[in-house]
């Protein structure tokens, strides 16, 4: 199954994802993510950061899950590159993800090649038709 496809758009990343679970689905979200920025594949998983999110509903979380990416490289200089033990559980009418974050800090070995900004809700989709597809739109 693919993990990820980039489609069209005028000034932003736009992204599909895709997993056989929600939370292979979202794992993939994260590897595209990471791909807007860097070779996700060519990074050490050399560091850890555990990663808990609290969200009202599933975008929330999505956007949440996916902004932290984003959040670690801009303050600790860490270059995603895989999400182990991912757990998304609903608790009442809220939702919480877990999930360790693996990957290395920012050495001159690692090619830097795009920016992303933030996770926006723009054109956001959570499906389920036996397969899970999320798709997003970054601003970069």
């Amino acid at each position: 199954m693919e993990r990820y496809r980039f489609l069209e758009h005028t000034s932003d990343a736009k992204f599909q994802a895709f997993g056989n679970t929600l939370v292979e689905a979202f794992c993939n979200a994260a590897l595209a993510t990471a791909s807007l920025m860097w070779d996700w594949e060519k990074v050490e998983k050399k560091i850890e950061f555990k990663v808990t999110i609290e969200g009202k509903d599933l975008k929330q979380l999505l956007n949440s899950f996916l902004e932290e990416i984003i959040y670690l490289w801009d303050t600790k200089m860490f270059l995603f590159c895989f999400a182990e033990n991912l757990r998304i559980e609903k608790k009442g009418s809220r939702y919480n993800l877990s999930a360790l974050f693996k990957g290395d800090k920012y050495s001159e070995k690692y090619k830097i090649y795009g920016e992303a900004k933030a996770i926006t809700y723009a054109e956001m989709e959570i499906k389920n038709k036996g397969d899970f597809l999320v798709q997003v739109v970054v601003d970069i």
